[in-house]
Protein backbone atom coordinates (compact mmCIF):
# COMPACT_ATOMS: atom_id res chain seq x y z
CA UNK A 1 0.00 0.00 0.00
CA UNK A 2 1.26 3.45 -0.87
CA UNK A 3 -0.02 6.58 0.86
CA UNK A 4 0.18 9.90 -1.01
CA UNK A 5 -0.51 13.51 -0.07
CA UNK A 6 -2.94 15.15 -2.49
CA UNK A 7 -3.10 18.71 -1.18
CA UNK A 8 -4.93 20.20 1.73
CA UNK A 9 -5.61 17.40 4.17
CA UNK A 10 -6.53 14.88 1.48
CA UNK A 11 -4.52 11.69 2.01
CA UNK A 12 -4.91 8.84 -0.46
CA UNK A 13 -4.17 5.14 -0.13
CA UNK A 14 -3.33 3.18 -3.29
CA UNK A 15 -3.94 -0.53 -2.90
CA UNK A 16 -4.19 -3.23 -5.58
CA UNK A 17 -5.38 -0.76 -8.21
CA UNK A 18 -7.93 0.80 -5.85
CA UNK A 19 -7.84 4.38 -4.59
CA UNK A 20 -9.11 5.21 -1.11
CA UNK A 21 -9.27 8.95 -0.43
CA UNK A 22 -9.58 10.51 2.99
CA UNK A 23 -10.08 14.10 4.05
CA UNK A 24 -10.89 15.99 7.20
CA UNK A 25 -14.25 17.52 8.07
CA UNK A 26 -14.75 21.26 7.80
CA UNK A 27 -14.35 21.69 11.57
CA UNK A 28 -10.89 20.08 11.35
CA UNK A 29 -9.74 22.49 8.69
CA UNK A 30 -10.40 20.96 5.31
CA UNK A 31 -13.03 20.33 2.69
CA UNK A 32 -14.91 17.23 3.87
CA UNK A 33 -14.51 15.81 0.35
CA UNK A 34 -14.07 12.22 1.58
CA UNK A 35 -14.45 10.26 4.83
CA UNK A 36 -11.93 10.93 7.58
CA UNK A 37 -9.47 8.09 8.27
CA UNK A 38 -11.15 7.22 11.58
CA UNK A 39 -14.52 7.02 9.83
CA UNK A 40 -13.05 4.49 7.39
CA UNK A 41 -11.68 2.54 10.34
CA UNK A 42 -15.16 2.44 11.88
CA UNK A 43 -16.69 1.43 8.54
CA UNK A 44 -14.16 -1.38 8.19
CA UNK A 45 -15.46 -2.97 11.39
CA UNK A 46 -19.10 -3.07 10.34
CA UNK A 47 -18.50 -3.93 6.70
CA UNK A 48 -16.09 -6.72 7.65
CA UNK A 49 -18.71 -8.26 9.95
CA UNK A 50 -21.26 -7.69 7.20
CA UNK A 51 -19.37 -9.71 4.60
CA UNK A 52 -19.15 -12.67 6.99
CA UNK A 53 -22.88 -12.42 7.77
CA UNK A 54 -23.69 -12.14 4.05
CA UNK A 55 -21.51 -15.15 3.19
CA UNK A 56 -23.15 -17.17 5.97
CA UNK A 57 -26.61 -16.35 4.64
CA UNK A 58 -25.64 -16.94 1.00
CA UNK A 59 -24.31 -20.44 1.80
CA UNK A 60 -27.68 -21.30 3.32
CA UNK A 61 -29.74 -19.47 0.70
CA UNK A 62 -31.13 -17.12 3.34
CA UNK A 63 -32.17 -13.73 1.98
CA UNK A 64 -30.47 -10.68 3.49
CA UNK A 65 -33.22 -8.39 2.24
CA UNK A 66 -34.23 -6.13 5.12
CA UNK A 67 -31.19 -7.15 7.17
CA UNK A 68 -28.77 -4.54 8.42
CA UNK A 69 -26.09 -4.02 11.01
CA UNK A 70 -26.33 -1.02 13.31
CA UNK A 71 -22.91 -0.17 14.71
CA UNK A 72 -22.46 2.05 17.75
CA UNK A 73 -19.46 2.98 19.81
CA UNK A 74 -18.86 3.96 23.41
CA UNK A 75 -15.98 6.36 23.97
CA UNK A 76 -13.59 6.61 26.92
CA UNK A 77 -13.14 10.36 27.34
CA UNK A 78 -10.21 9.89 29.72
CA UNK A 79 -8.24 7.69 27.32
CA UNK A 80 -9.68 9.49 24.29
CA UNK A 81 -10.27 6.16 22.52
CA UNK A 82 -13.23 3.89 21.85
CA UNK A 83 -13.97 1.51 24.71
CA UNK A 84 -16.75 -0.58 23.13
CA UNK A 85 -17.98 -1.32 19.64
CA UNK A 86 -21.46 -2.79 19.44
CA UNK A 87 -22.79 -4.47 16.31
CA UNK A 88 -26.54 -5.06 16.33
CA UNK A 89 -27.46 -7.43 13.50
CA UNK A 90 -31.07 -6.57 12.76
CA UNK A 91 -32.66 -9.64 11.26
CA UNK A 92 -35.72 -9.49 9.03
CA UNK A 93 -38.93 -11.19 10.09
CA UNK A 94 -38.86 -14.80 9.12
CA UNK A 95 -35.14 -15.22 9.71
CA UNK A 96 -34.68 -18.83 10.85
CA UNK A 97 -34.51 -19.00 14.66
CA UNK A 98 -31.99 -21.85 14.52
CA UNK A 99 -29.43 -19.57 12.80
CA UNK A 100 -29.56 -16.55 15.13
CA UNK A 101 -26.56 -17.60 17.24
CA UNK A 102 -24.70 -18.83 14.16
CA UNK A 103 -25.05 -15.46 12.41
CA UNK A 104 -23.46 -13.81 15.47
CA UNK A 105 -20.65 -16.35 15.30
CA UNK A 106 -20.18 -15.53 11.62
CA UNK A 107 -19.81 -11.81 12.40
CA UNK A 108 -17.27 -12.68 15.10
CA UNK A 109 -14.98 -14.12 12.38
CA UNK A 110 -14.27 -10.63 11.02
CA UNK A 111 -10.52 -10.16 10.52
CA UNK A 112 -10.71 -6.47 11.44
CA UNK A 113 -12.20 -7.39 14.82
CA UNK A 114 -9.67 -10.18 15.31
CA UNK A 115 -6.81 -7.80 14.49
CA UNK A 116 -8.01 -5.19 16.98
CA UNK A 117 -8.44 -7.88 19.66
CA UNK A 118 -4.92 -9.15 18.98
CA UNK A 119 -3.45 -5.67 19.60
CA UNK A 120 -0.74 -5.74 16.91
CA UNK A 121 2.39 -3.68 17.31
CA UNK A 122 3.15 -0.77 15.02
CA UNK A 123 6.56 0.21 13.76
CA UNK A 124 7.01 3.63 12.14
CA UNK A 125 10.33 4.41 10.43
CA UNK A 126 11.71 6.95 7.94
CA UNK A 127 13.84 6.53 4.85
CA UNK A 128 15.14 9.08 2.36
CA UNK A 129 15.33 8.79 -1.39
Amino acid sequence: MEITFEGGKVITAHLNGQIIRTDQPLENGDGNSAPAPFDLFLASIGTCAGIYVKSFCDRRQISTEGMKIIQTMEFDNEEKTPSLFKLNIQLPSGFPEKYKEAVINAAELCMVKKTINNQPEFQVITTQK
